[in-house]
């Protein structure tokens, strides 16, 4: 069987188009078909190679196994196969494949670097940096390596250990502008903003056109508080990238943070246009519109959040304030009611994880051993405190109550018991008790509401709770 040469015509590979790639592939399988792939291996790897750089990991498969069976010592068709592996997420058999190609060559570093990449998503973290700091042994001046060692660090959240191996890797080439934005990012986590935004900066320099390299800088002027600058880079990203849905979005909190309120309304528009289904955009719309002193239209952003995210607390509070300024009060409650039920599910003290029966034993031995150390049906308030604590962990909220009742018996002004009731309270959705207990335990001792910040940070700052625990002042 005869083939084109034009299939054979490497001129100008560099600017294939997908079809003239899918026919190079097209034309090595038929040469496997026709049982002449030992004739051909030049062409087929060729094939492979553009298979690797233009991602076509399933038809570059198919040849690596074809030549494979002709050359099952060619450490280098190894390493294709394990690097095409490693682009379908087949970890496991990566891995094999690497190792294979190593016993034929065990010096490859580059074959050293991507068996690093395999042992890292197979949770091989020790592995893959032994591999790394192997290949850096063997060469020295491979930045790639260097880079690696950096990203695994980077992941780990050890910034200042990466940010050692991205300055290796750009001290080895200048140009490496992976490493340069990886710098940003690392000293961005590490608070260091001056050296986050030069860094970027480098990375800009070689990367003019990058949105995200634009986009990042953005943020970094945004926790900075630095606003004009902040909004000048986020619209030279979309500028770069029109359907760029977070620059749209941080637009929109950089104009709020400028009090340009009908400006951010337009850029969260597009943002929510761009992407529906991020409840945080439907979040920030809502915010806007009560800025705007429009609680409806608020209203019907915050429904659309929740509605993305059944547990959004902060819509349902946001929500809730909204429904009482316009005087839906009975929607308002329901909301705050939800909001705090969602909110001490995520608090509660008591976890039912890996151990809810041992851990529901021990806090049901605790309540004999309080009962029995007692003595007697006349609890002291030690006594009957601790067992109500008990029962808040047990998640038994009504004998909660009982027994901190019991607590302000005995104790009137102990603002502890009545602190400790609101929350039972506040587990039960009971939200109109849990905030006449909360007025009593701050009328008794002020420094109870230093405990409630720490335990709810989330409910403290809510307008609508503020609002709640004013008119229960009345």
């Amino acid at each position: 069987m005869s083939f084109s040469e034009d299939y054979f015509d490497n001129n100008g590979d560099s600017y294939l188009n997908e079809e003239e790639i899918k026919k190079k592939i097209d034309a090595c399988n038929e040469i496997v078909e026709s049982g002449q792939t030992f004739f051909n291996i030049d062409f087929i790897d060729e094939t492979i190679q553009l298979c690797l750089e233009y991602d076509f990991p399933e038809e570059g498969l198919f040849l690596v196994e074809s030549v494979l069976e002709f050359t099952p010592y060619n450490s280098e068709f190894w390493q294709y196969k394990g690097i095409l592996l490693n682009n379908i997420f087949e970890f496991d058999e990566a891995y094999i494949a690497f190792n294979k190609a190593l016993s034929l060559n065990p010096g490859d570093v580059d074959t050293i670097i991507n068996k690093s990449i395999a042992e890292d998503n197979l949770g091989m973290f020790e592995e893959a940096v032994e591999s790394l700091k192997h290949a850096i042994i063997l060469e020295p001046s491979n930045e790639e390596a260097y880079f690696s060692l950096g990203v695994i660090n980077e992941r780990q959240e050890e910034f200042h250990e990466a940010i050692k191996y991205f300055h290796s890797a750009v001290e080895l080439d200048d140009l490496y502008s992976e490493a340069w934005y990886e710098l940003g990012y690392c000293y961005e986590n590490i608070d260091m903003f001056e050296e986050a935004l030069k860094y970027y900066s480098k990375f800009l320099d070689i990367e003019p056109y990058s949105a995200t390299g634009y986009y990042n800088k953005g943020i970094v002027y945004l926790k900075q508080g630095n606003f004009e600058k902040a909004l000048n880079t986020f619209e030279l990203s979309i500028a770069l990238k029109d359907d760029f849905s977070s620059a749209w979005f941080n637009c929109g909190v950089t104009y709020a943070k400028l009090n340009r309120l009908n400006d951010s309304l337009a850029a969260f528009n597009k943002a929510a246009q761009i992407d529906p289904f991020d409840e945080e955009i439907f979040f920030n719309l809502g915010q806007v519109y009560e800025d705007l002193q429009e609680p409806e239209k608020a209203v019907k952003n915050y429904s659309k959040a929740i509605k993305l995210e059944s547990e959004y607390f902060e819509a349902y509070l946001a929500r809730g304030y909204c429904n009482h300024l316009i005087g839906k009060f009975k929607s308002a409650q329901r909301d705050f009611n939800i909001a705090v039920k969602i909110i001490s599910e995520l608090t509660s003290s008591f976890n039912l994880s890996d151990n809810m029966q041992e851990s529901a034993d021990k806090l049901n031995e605790n309540i004999i051993d309080i009962i029995n150390k007692s003595g007697s049906d006349h609890f002291s308030y030690d006594y009957w405190k601790k067992l109500a604590d008990t029962y808040i962990e047990l998640g038994k909220w009504t004998e909660a109550i009982n027994c901190y009742d019991k607590c302000v018996n005995l104790m009137p002004s102990n603002a502890t018991a009545y602190y400790g009731k609101a929350k039972a309270f506040f587990f039960l959705n009971r939200t109109q008790e849990a905030i006449n207990c909360l007025r009593a335990a701050f009328s008794i001792n002020p420094e109870i509401k230093n405990d409630f910040e720490r335990d709810y940070p989330e409910i403290k700052t809510s307008r609508l709770f503020k609002k709640l625990l004013e008119e229960n002042q009345s």
